[in-house]
C-alpha cells in the first residue's frame, strides 16, 4: 500500500522472454563463421571483447550490437569507420527484420529468428537500495546487483543524464562488504583538465603552484571503500593511460612524489556516452575501456521504461509532501510526459508541483529576493504576464532562495549540501550555475 492508499502491485514475473536469434557470415573473410545469441545483447567488431570477432581489417573494433527486445530486433552502429548497410542503406539505429543482410565492411552477416527464446531473469523486487523501478528494464538490472555489488568487480554504469547512475553507483557501494568504508566521488566534468590528475592521485607540497601541502588524491581517500568516477568518457586523453596504470598495478604516485602507494578501492565508473562509440572515435582508450568493461550495466531513459514514471513520482512526491495524497490528474499528466533529462527531470518536476500546491510555500517564493532583480512584491502581480509564465517565475524565485539558504548550511560543500537536501549533486550543481551561487570545494565522499 502506497502512503497516499493507492495499492501498489509487487511485480510476480522472474524471468523476461524474449524472441532468440543468430549471426551468421555469409560473404566476407570470416565467411561461415556464426554466433548464437545467448542474451539480449550482442556485438560484432574486430576487438576480442565482441561477442562475434570478425578477422575483416574493414570491420572496426566495435562495429555493431544487436539487441533482442519486446518490440523487436534492435541494431545500433558505434560510429564505425565503414558504416553498416542494409541494401543500399545506411543504418544508425534502427529495427531489423528476421533475414535481413547486413553489410560491414566487405562482410555480409544475416540475421535468422529461432525457435529458442533469450531468457534473462528479473527480480521479484522493485527496488535495490534507494534505486526504484518495476519496469522489467530496471528488474533485469535488480536481478543481477546481489551477485555484483558483494564483489570488488569493477563496474562501469552508462546511460543518459539525469538516469541515476550516480544513485545506483552508491546503492551497489552500499550493498558490498565496503559500505563501512568511503564513498568517494570524483566527477570529471567538474575539475579542470590541469587539476585531474592531482584530484585522482593526489600531489606534495609544491609540486605546482598553490600546492601548499601534501593532499591525498580520490584514490588514498577512497581507502578500503568505493572511488565513483562520474562521466570517465570525459577523462582527457593523456591521463587515461595514468589511469589504466593504477587500475592494473593497485598503486598511485602523487603528483610531484616518487613513492608509489598502493591502492585498496573498488571501481564505479559512469558515463552517459557508449564507451565503443569512444574508442572507435579514437577519443577513448581501447585498453582502459576493456579494463573498466568488466560488468558493464546500461541504465535505460525513462522513455523506454515509464512504467516506471507512476513508481517514481509516487514516491517523490511522498518524500516531498508525506501528508499529502498525489493528485489524480498530475499524476496523469506526468505519465504522459517523454522525460529527456530522465528521472533527475521528473524528480525537478514533481517538487515544482509540490511547491506550487503549496500556499505557504508559493508565498514564501512570490517575494522579492536579492538574486532575482526585478521580482515583484508577495502581494503584487503583474496580470500582463500570462499565468503559466508567472507560476514559473515564482517557482523561480523559491527556488533560488532554497538553493542559497541550503549552500549557506552546508557552509558552501556542494556534496553536503546535496545530502541535506536528499539532491542528486549533479542537478544540485546545475541549480548553483543557474541562480549564480558561489560555492566552495565539494567534501570527499559524495551522495552519487
Amino acid at each position: 500500500m502506497s502512503t497516499d492508499g493507492t495499492l501498489l502491485l509487487r511485480p510476480s514475473a522472474k524471468e523476461l522472454r524474449l524472441e532468440g536469434f543468430s549471426l551468421t557470415v555469409i560473404e566476407g573473410p570470416d565467411s561461415g563463421a556464426a554466433l548464437r545469441a545467448e542474451k539480449s545483447e550482442v556485438s560484432v567488431g574486430t576487438a576480442q571483447g565482441n561477442d562475434l570477432v570478425l578477422t575483416d581489417p574493414t570491420v572496426s573494433r566495435h562495429h555493431i550490437s544487436i539487441t533482442a527486445t519486446p518490440d523487436g530486433f534492435f541494431l545500433r552502429d558505434f560510429d564505425s569507420s565503414n558504416g553498416t548497410w542494409i541494401g543500399s542503406t545506411r543504418i544508425l539505429t534502427g529495427y531489423i527484420d528476421d533475414g535481413a543482410k547486413l553489410r560491414v565492411g566487405r562482410t555480409t552477416l544475416r540475421v535468422d529468428l529461432l525457435d529458442e527464446d533469450i531468457c534473462e531473469a528479473l527480480s521479484p523486487e522493485d527496488r535495490f537500495g534507494s534505486v526504484l523501478g518495476a519496469s522489467d528494464a530496471m528488474r533485469r538490472i535488480f536481478a543481477a546487483l546481489p551477485r555484483i555489488a558483494p564483489s570488488d568487480t569493477t563496474v562501469l554504469l552508462e546511460g543518459e543524464t539525469g538516469t541515476g547512475k550516480g544513485v545506483l553507483a552508491a546503492a551497489i557501494h552500499e550493498a558490498s562488504a565496503r559500505s563501512r568504508a568511503p564513498f568517494v566521488v570524483l566527477d570529471c566534468t567538474a575539475i579542470a583538465p590541469t587539476l585531474i590528475e592531482s584530484e585522482l592521485f593526489g600531489h606534495v607540497k609544491g609540486s605546482f603552484t598553490g600546492a601548499s601541502a601534501d593532499r591525498p588524491g580520490a584514490f588514498e581517500q577512497a581507502a578500503g571503500g568505493t572511488i565513483f568516477i562520474d562521466e570517465i568518457g570525459e577523462l582527457p586523453l593523456d591521463m587515461q593511460p595514468k589511469l589504466l596504470r593504477a587500475l592494473e598495478e593497485k598503486t598511485v604516485k602523487r603528483v610531484g612524489g616518487n613513492q608509489r602507494i598502493r591502492l585498496d578501492a573498488r571501481v564505479i565508473a559512469a558515463t552517459n556516452r557508449d564507451l565503443r562509440t569512444e574508442v572507435n572515435r579514437g577519443t577513448f582508450r581501447a585498453d582502459l575501456y576493456y579494463r573498466l568493461n568488466v560488468v558493464r550495466i546500461h541504465i535505460p531513459p525513462l522513455r523506454e521504461r515509464t512504467g516506471d514514471v507512476e513508481r517514481l513520482a509516487r514516491h517523490f512526491y511522498a518524500e516531498l509532501a508525506p501528508n499529502r495524497p498525489m493528485p489524480a490528474d498530475l499524476l496523469e499528466s506526468f505519465c504522459r510526459q517523454a522525460w529527456p533529462g530522465n528521472v533527475r527531470e521528473l524528480r525537478a518536476a514533481v517538487e515544482r508541483a509540490v511547491l506550487l500546491d503549496d500556499p505557504a510555500l508559493l508565498a514564501l517564493g512570490s517575494g522579492r529576493d536579492e538574486g532575482s532583480p526585478g521580482a515583484a512584491p508577495e502581494d503584487e502581480f503583474d496580470l500582463r504576464v500570462p499565468y503559466r509564465m508567472a507560476k514559473q517565475r515564482a517557482a523561480d524565485r523559491w527556488e533560488a532562495r532554497y538553493v542559497r539558504e541550503l549552500v549557506s548550511r552546508a557552509k558552501g560543500n556542494v556534496s553536503e549540501a546535496s545530502r541535506l537536501a536528499r539532491m542528486d549533486r549533479s542537478h544540485l550543481r546545475t541549480l548553483i550555475r543557474k541562480y549564480d551561487i558561489r560555492a566552495g570545494e565539494e567534501s570527499d565522499a559524495g551522495d552519487g
